[in-house]
């Protein structure tokens, strides 16, 4: 039989808890500690993409709607940009094709450029082959002529290295081995080695006028440039070259909503290795991803036809209009530095200059510092 000590503590640990229940109900909780500054969100925000309405900070579903087109807008204008380089790529690579296959065909302008041809700073005093390269089958070489200046640029329009006059054979012609991303196999003696980040890779060069005459030029890049599979070297197949004079091309990429088509197909057919994953991920933030198929929705498609329209205004803003100050010679003047930020287009090293490359990329072709650096007597300075 319990006690009455025994009894009575149960008793008064329920009187405790009933008189601290009605405590509480009779006196809410309060917050003692201040919600610090900035922190907390309104029920209503004024915002220059409309009225956004939260319950407790929670975003309400019209809100949502409005957050999410609006991000997938600046998402897209900003894979616009970011993408203009591999897009003028892109179009260069399918003009090219036109005139024959990759790996085997030379477009040469044997008697200059003229107004037939749509290029983006093209001039007109010297004589311009360009390549398309690929090393998906292997190792490409690539045997200059003498007497030539031109560079390889990657998919991503990015330098990789010069060729001729600035490049490792100093003008006197020479053997390139160009070797596919990753490559690990052996590597043979007796080449100047390049090891860009794509498979796809743009190669343009002049030769020049002699006594104001093309055709001594045009007949050592006939007589002397070769390009095969290392496999290929013992019997390396013959070039087709195609004059481009007169004829009339478009090398200049298209900036309405067949800009995305463009850039989905290089992202398919290159390595991720090639770009960086900020990049890949604005990409992806719009349906552009490797290995999987660009399908966007009608929502989808117009915001992306929308961005098409205002990242081609804008790179022409850039081009004609940029706002600072640094990339023109001299205060109130229209003369301007066409690499603005040096040709890997920085603000400072390994900072990215986003208007010098957007700029720069819209309006012209070829990147190499030769075009940047003072080298009298060799390269072609852009100052």
């Amino acid at each position: 039989m319990k006690s009455f000590r025994q009894l009575r503590a149960p008793i008064a640990a329920a009187a405790l808890v009933a008189n601290l229940t009605a405590t509480a109900s009779a006196q809410p909780f309060k917050m003692t500690t201040p919600i610090a500054p900035g922190v907390a969100t309104p029920d209503r925000l004024e915002t220059s993409i409309g009225t956004l309405n939260l319950i407790d900070g929670f975003p309400k579903p019209d809100t949502i709607e409005k957050i999410y087109d609006n991000l997938d807008r600046s998402r897209a204008l900003q894979a616009y940009l970011l993408a203009i380089p591999i897009v003028n790529q892109a179009g260069m690579r399918d003009s090219l094709r036109k005139f024959g296959p990759v790996n085997s065909t030379n477009v040469i302008w044997e008697t200059l450029v003229d107004p037939k041809t749509v290029e983006l700073t093209a001039n007109d005093n010297t004589v311009y082959s360009f390549i398309w390269l690929d090393t998906k089958k292997g190792p490409l070489v690539v045997e200059i002529p003498p007497k030539v200046l031109g560079a390889i640029d990657d998919f991503w329009y990015r330098w990789v290295s010069d060729i001729g006059i600035t490049g490792p054979d100093k003008g006197q012609g020479g053997k390139y081995l160009i070797l596919p991303p990753g490559y690990t196999g052996e590597i043979p003696k007796g080449y100047f080695i390049v090891r860009p980040k794509t498979y796809g890779n743009w190669m343009p060069f002049r030769s020049f006028l002699v006594d104001g005459s093309p055709k001594p030029g045009v007949e050592s890049v006939k007589k002397n440039l070769k390009i095969y599979q290392l496999y290929e070297a013992a019997n390396p197949p013959a070039i087709k070259f195609v004059n481009a004079s007169g004829v009339p091309a478009n090398f200049v990429a298209p900036g309405d909503y067949s800009f995305w088509n463009l850039l989905n197909q290089v992202i398919q057919e290159e390595p991720a290795s090639g770009s960086d994953p900020t990049t890949l991920g604005l990409f992806a933030s719009i349906g552009i991803v490797k290995g999987k198929p660009f399908n966007p929705d009608e929502r989808m498609q117009k915001i992306l036809s929308d961005a098409a329209n205002i990242g081609a205004v804008t790179a022409r803003t850039l081009a004609f209009k940029i706002r600072e100050r640094e990339a023109f010679f001299y205060p109130n003047s229209n003369w301007r530095l066409p690499f603005f930020g040096g040709y890997k287009f920085e603000v400072s090293p390994g900072v990215a200059n986003l208007d010098g490359a957007a700029f720069f990329y819209y309006f012209a072709t070829g990147v190499t510092p030769a075009m940047e650096e003072k080298m009298v007597g060799q390269g072609s300075q852009y100052p």
